[in-house]
């Protein structure tokens, strides 16, 4: 199989390995015109100057120039729609709940909180006011992450810092995000003691953290600023003596059978291809159905990377008001990058270009695959509590670091992150696992892939099973196998709030 058609409205097919000019296009009936990488597009019909392209049964852009079966589909004849509404052309968003198998796993390992929440580590955070605290508190982290390894049931420390705090308005957007998002880190599940290190003198004051953050009565928290114990050596020294204290009365908490319905899964996607909406997402999508439908809950997130997908998800919305917030955030995020002098389809990247996708609109159509076809439940914005159970949309930015953060804010204590061109990506104290969506990605950074998704295409397995893969490989590393960024030591530098609003 040279080539993969999606959907029998398409304009074009899917390369599935790299063809040469003159090689039979037997789905079209003709021969190549051009040389096609595999993971790019090829023409299956005539197309005129100026008429829609479509794929996934959607419209991805417009031909720049008249296009002919068999030629390659890509930068050079395919662009944006002039006019906004082509964009939601071409058919409705459907949901359907899927049949749970019999044999589903329904529970998993984790740890259960007091209050009832379910972890899938335990963590102790040393969490910063401000960027000036930040080398104190990856200090702390250095010096005492190796006792957390002889330690049964505390899985490590993470210092939780940040680039501002300063230099900032003490009230309007910028300010609530990030408050909202170090309280979101503080109260997330998988913390389990906190200790909080600021300078002493910045807007972001400790005090002032330290009454808004809302931390549950069971987990333990410590705080202080480095001008008040005189330096930077003795507020290293104070912060591992807290630390340590912490992981000591951490230590012998047990793994414990908790439904699924505590699951809170972050989708995210990063490096696409075009085997992205082929392979992983889907699969992706799969597992998030099965895990909704369970009483779990999944986030997708990455406004600009929805654009142009908009109205199949408001269209699963459960109900107007919902339908209607999403759009909303389309509306702001438009007015946001015309104030930057910018536009929405200045994405995809060019990484993502090389792999074959071409328009902002063919990337959100392949990335909304990730949330499969539950109902849309909710939208939150940033850093946002996130509701339970059902599929929740949380407005964040399209850059992993800065998503992903705003995820684990909100409550996601597990991530699934889907890359065709590569990822380093990981996000203590929440397991990152990552899915690969071609064989060669997988081969080449195998000690950074979960899971390799390309027998989808490649060996022809069914969606629906390799799904399941996904699935089970989720509950297992909810439940406390290291994923392939923990074993590599990832996830400490990844933490990165929206910054928003004047620096001053």
């Amino acid at each position: 199989m040279s080539v993969v058609v999606l959907y029998d409205s398409d304009d074009v097919a899917v390369a599935t390995t790299p063809m040469t000019a003159g090689q039979p296009l037997a789905v079209a009936g003709v021969a190549l015109r051009d040389d096609v990488p595999a993971g790019h597009k090829v023409a299956l019909r005539d197309l005129p100057a100026g008429s829609p392209v479509r794929k996934y049964g959607q419209v991805i852009g417009r031909a720049l120039a008249e296009i002919r079966a068999g030629e390659h589909v890509h930068g050079h004849n395919l662009g944006m729609p002039q006019e906004a509404a082509a964009r939601a052309a071409g058919g409705e968003g459907t949901t359907a709940a899927p049949r749970l198998p019999a044999d589903l796993r329904r529970t998993f390992r984790g740890y259960r909180r007091p209050d009832g929440r379910g972890a899938t580590r335990n963590y102790v955070g040393v969490l910063t006011t401000v960027n000036c605290s930040a080398t104190v508190a990856r200090k702390i982290a250095r010096v005492t992450e190796d006792d957390a390894e002889g330690l049964d049931g505390v899985d490590g420390v993470v210092a939780l810092t940040h680039g501002t705090g300063c230099g900032m308005a003490d009230r309007g957007e910028g300010w609530e995000v990030l408050r909202r998002t170090l309280a979101g880190y503080a109260h997330n599940p998988n913390i389990g003691g906190l200790v909080v290190v600021g300078l002493g003198c910045e807007v972001n004051a400790v005090t002032g953290l330290m009454a808004d953050l809302g931390v549950a009565d069971h987990v333990p928290v410590s705080s202080y600023t480095i001008q008040e114990l005189g330096g930077t050596s003795a507020a290293v020294n104070r912060g591992v003596e807290l630390v340590r204290g912490m992981m000591r009365d951490l230590a012998g908490a047990t793994r414990t059978e908790i439904g699924v319905e505590e699951i809170v899964l972050g989708l995210q996607c990063g490096g696409s291809d075009g085997w992205s909406g082929l392979t992983a997402n889907p699969a992706l999508g799969v597992a998030s159905d099965l895990l909704v439908a369970a009483g779990a809950t999944s986030v997708l997130g990455e406004t600009p990377e929805i654009y142009g997908a908009e109205h199949l998800l408001a269209a699963r919305a459960t109900s107007a008001e919902t339908a209607e917030a999403l759009m909303a955030r389309i509306r702001w995020w438009e007015e946001y990058t015309g104030r930057q002098g910018t536009t929405m389809d200045a994405n995809p990247s060019p990484g993502n270009k090389a792999g074959g996708i071409t328009t902002i609109l063919e990337k959100s159509l392949g990335a909304v695959a990730k949330a499969g076809r539950s109902p849309l439940a909710a939208v939150r914005h940033y850093a946002q509590p996130i509701p339970r159970p059902g599929l929740v949309f949380m407005d964040t930015p399209g850059y992993d670091p800065v998503s992903v953060t705003g995820m684990v804010a909100g409550g996601a204590n597990l991530i699934c992150f889907t890359t065709g061109r590569g990822s380093v990506f990981g996000s203590r104290p929440v397991p990152t696992v990552k899915l690969g969506t071609n064989a060669e990605l997988a081969k080449r950074m195998a000690a950074d892939i979960d899971l390799d998704c390309s027998p989808v295409v490649e060996q022809g397995v069914p969606l629906e099973e390799m799904g399941r893969h996904v699935y089970d490989l989720l509950l297992d590393v909810a439940s406390g196998r290291p994923s392939a960024s923990e074993d590599l030591g990832l996830g400490g530098e990844e933490i990165v709030p929206w910054q928003l609003g004047a620096v001053l």
